[in-house]
């Protein structure tokens, strides 16, 4: 009798209205019970900016240190041996053998065997030019730029076992 009352009840359009009621209000609990309460403290004050009189100078931020190459005695400069690697990549003859061997005492083990495949013939110019230099990028790393008739070769020189070696080559075209 009570269950014949209560499907009556659930059927009618006051128990689906009881019961979506019923829904949202444990919607609403469950959210209120789960959710953070709001944080009622107050955001704190931000530092005014503080300014310097210009007679001080600049306050900033200083520029990191530029860096300068290793001495290394007895060694030539970077320069020297981008200039003698950028002649031999680009000079005479151009057997890969006489090629390799030429370039073989300038440059380290890594490129050698990364210019063992390497076609002399493919070397796009043949001749050098004025100009150029050499950039620290720390003080055992530099990149030297030696322009020739038809771009900008780029050189990588790393000191190693007490001399300059070129460890990576780029090209530019003009």
């Amino acid at each position: 009798m009570i269950g014949q009352l209560a499907a009556r009840l659930l059927r009618s359009r006051y128990g689906i209205a009881a019961c979506l009621a019923a829904v949202v209000v444990g919607v609403l609990a469950t959210t209120s019970f789960v959710a953070p309460a709001d944080d009622l403290t107050p955001e704190p004050a931000v530092a005014p900016i503080t300014t310097v009189h210009p007679s001080v100078g600049d306050d900033g931020e200083s520029a990191p240190p530029t860096p300068t190459l290793a001495a290394l005695p007895g060694a030539s400069p970077p320069d020297a041996v981008a200039r003698r690697f950028a002649a031999a990549w680009l000079s005479g003859a151009r057997t890969p053998a006489g090629w390799q061997g030429r370039l073989g005492p300038l440059v380290t083990a890594d490129l050698a065997d990364r210019l063992a495949d390497a076609d002399p013939g493919s070397v796009p110019a043949t001749a050098l030019a004025d100009g150029g230099g050499v950039t620290a990028l720390g003080a055992e790393l530099a990149e030297a730029t030696v322009p020739t008739a038809a771009g900008l070769l780029r050189l990588r020189l790393r000191a190693a076992d007490g001399r300059w070696l070129v460890d990576a080559v780029d090209w530019e075209q003009a």
